[in-house]
């Protein structure tokens, strides 16, 4: 028998992190020690009170039913204190949050609310690819806003056109950014709420690296500016903000109406989160400061040893104040991303992203994520060493 795959799926894109997934399987079946600085998975455990709380929770029969598709009622209003004590944005436990197996799930769910066929999603490039494969399922269409190093990585809102925002009807935003590490000041969000009111556009801000920043830094939230509530939602994830990847929880806030939107597209194709994760996940909220504290001086750390080692061997690279990612422009003789990534594989035994995988202006640089020792990072420069 012969099967076809659906026009939708023959548009996507290979998953990057499919295919640096492969390379790292193969290299490990030949017996090789790779230092894996490709996917963003904290490799510090979950908090062993998140844990214990986790076992607690499972125990009881309570939490042995289906869980309802719009969250415990207790984690929405823990989430709804933590965002009061964390942004001072107040929120409505019953219509503006909404738990998430995961933020993945409600940013690729998102568009099957908004987006009809003929569509257009207003999306950064480079950028995390559920922005674009959420929007494709959806029968839409990605516009590319290129982020380029002269402008901060933030895109430049007057440089889209008329034409296109007449069809454009949602727009991804994600500061701190992945993959670029940069950030934005509350002017950027400010710009981005008066331009989706007057161009009638849903904002979707991807806040999953906001509690990963150095520096004195503190990045603030979208729902904070004025209309921020009004014309868009945010999405959280514990996975990086309590190392609970695997777990799978998240949540979104913000607009009531958007909101309505991702949870009838959620009831529709998937349930709700465990309730034992959803009351481990009150732990983490309760414990997020004192963990945070010590995860991003680890992560400081981290970066510096990164970025000092690379400058040492003629990069120039910036150290980034937010995520635990580092965005590093290929040496000059490299040409190609890709081809870069594999060099650093085959001499090197280590795993680099290249920035390609996450657009067409990604070309040109790598992402090395921060998810090992500071001892395996200066194990990594010294191996760069021996090939650049």
């Amino acid at each position: 028998m012969q099967f076809e795959f659906s026009d939708r799926l023959n548009k996507l894109p290979p998953y990057l992190f499919v295919e640096i997934d492969r390379a790292k399987r193969k290299a490990r079946a030949e017996k090789r020690d790779i230092i894996d600085l490709g996917i963003g998975d904290p490799d510090e455990p979950t908090p062993k009170e998140v844990i214990e709380f986790l076992c607690k929770a499972a125990h009881d029969s309570k939490n042995h039913h289906y869980p309802l598709d719009q969250g415990s009622s207790i984690f929405r209003d823990r989430i709804a204190r933590w965002y009061k004590e964390r942004f001072q944005v107040s929120l409505d436990p019953e219509r503006e949050i909404l738990p998430l197996l995961g933020s993945k799930e409600g940013i690729s769910h998102m568009p099957m609310a908004f987006i009809n066929p003929g569509d257009i999603s207003l999306i950064p490039d480079p950028c995390y690819p559920p922005y674009k494969s959420g929007t494709i399922f959806a029968g839409g269409a990605p516009y590319l806003m290129p982020l380029i190093e002269e402008n901060d990585f933030l895109p430049d809102l007057n440089k889209l056109n008329y034409p296109t925002l007449k069809k454009a009807k949602i727009i991804y935003i994600n500061y701190p950014n992945n993959p670029t590490a940069s950030i934005c000041e509350k002017g950027f969000f400010e710009d981005v709420a008066i331009f989706a009111k007057k161009y009638n556009l849903i904002v979707a801000n991807d806040a999953a690296y906001s509690e990963i920043a150095f520096d004195g830094y503190r990045p603030i939230s979208f729902l904070k500016v004025e209309g921020g509530k009004e014309t868009g939602v945010e999405f959280h994830s514990l996975s990086k903000t309590c190392n609970m990847t695997g777990w799978r929880i998240g949540f979104v806030c913000g607009n009531e109406k958007i909101i309505a939107g991702i949870a009838k597209v959620k009831s529709n194709i998937d349930s709700g989160v465990f309730n034992a994760i959803q009351m481990a996940g009150i732990t983490a909220l309760d414990i997020a400061d004192k963990h945070l504290e010590r995860m991003n001086k680890i992560y400081q750390e981290r970066r510096d040893a990164l970025v000092d080692g690379l400058n040492k061997l003629g990069w120039i690279i910036k150290k980034p104040k937010a995520t635990f990612y580092v965005w590093a422009r290929l040496p000059e003789k490299s040409k190609s991303s890709i081809e870069f990534a594999g060099l650093v594989l085959d001499k090197a035994d280590i795993i680099i992203t290249p920035g390609i995988g996450f657009g067409e202006s990604g070309e040109g640089y790598v992402r090395f994520a921060l998810t090992v020792s500071k001892e395996r990072i200066q194990e990594a420069v010294d191996r760069l060493k021996k090939i650049i």
